[in-house]
């Protein structure tokens, strides 16, 4: 599956979110959008995933532009797997039933297939202890991994994270990239948004940087934090330095 933004752009009201950005996810490797907040990167990000639609060019799904239409956006997100910043766990229901309910509701899954489903993958990340546990009886980290394997159930071809670490501490952030980990390894496609330079770093791929609702820069994240590219790369790392310092 190969996504791809030509000339995209989406305002709000009379601000451009993002402008005139053309790019292409590079496939099993993690594609990392990085910049300093409010500058588009999760618009960048819903576009991509067909969350919301462009008012300036467009957004190609193996070469075909992605139609406007509600029934064809639901087909291009049902090929994807999404993580939001808190999780969006159902809070009435445990992580075994955070996982089968979309199977069932969204993908066709049988019952009994969706547990299975479920199992497996709570106990690939570790989780398997927790299964009747609600989101409020677990750790950030662990609703964490919850939500990742609810977005792994239907075994998406690209996984779609937004600041999925932002509110962790250090030790929780460990069990996210842990399991991102796992999930890179299975030949998945990683495209996140994130402000924290040390697990972008430490996922690698590559960075898509954007300044001023713009694509700026788009190469490997070792070039961008070990050579960065511009002067407007060196002084948005320089920030993130002294604000994790």
């Amino acid at each position: 599956m190969q996504i791809e933004a030509r000339n995209a752009g989406r305002c709000y009201g009379d601000q451009w979110a993002i402008r005139n950005i053309s790019l292409r996810i590079p496939s099993h490797e993690p594609l990392l959008l990085l910049g300093s907040s409010g500058g588009g990167k999760s618009t960048l990000l819903r576009l991509l995933a067909g969350l919301e639609i462009p008012q300036e060019g467009q957004i190609l799904v193996d070469g075909n532009p992605l139609s406007a239409n509600e029934s064809d956006l639901r087909t291009h997100r049902r090929r994807l797997g999404f993580v939001f910043q808190d999780g969006n766990l159902f809070p009435h229901l445990n992580a075994e039933e955070n996982i089968t309910l979309p199977l069932i509701r969204a993908h066709g899954f049988s019952r009994s297939d969706a547990k299975t489903r479920a199992h497996t993958l709570l106990e690939r990340f570790q989780l398997l202890s927790h299964i009747r546990h609600r989101p409020s009886e677990l750790s950030g980290g662990q609703r964490q991994r919850v939500a990742l394997a609810r977005a792994m159930g239907h075994d998406p071809e690209i996984l779609v994270l937004d600041e999925p670490t932002s509110a962790l501490d250090p030790e929780m952030t460990g069990e996210v990239m842990d399991a991102l980990e796992t999930i890179r390894g299975s030949g998945k496609t990683l495209v996140l948004a994130t402000h924290a330079t040390g697990f972008a770093r430490h996922l690698g791929g590559q960075v898509a940087f954007l300044q001023n609702h713009r694509l700026h820069w788009m190469g490997a994240t070792r070039q961008f934090f070990d050579a960065p590219p511009t002067e407007e790369s060196r002084t948005y790392l320089s920030r993130i330095h002294r604000e994790e310092s």
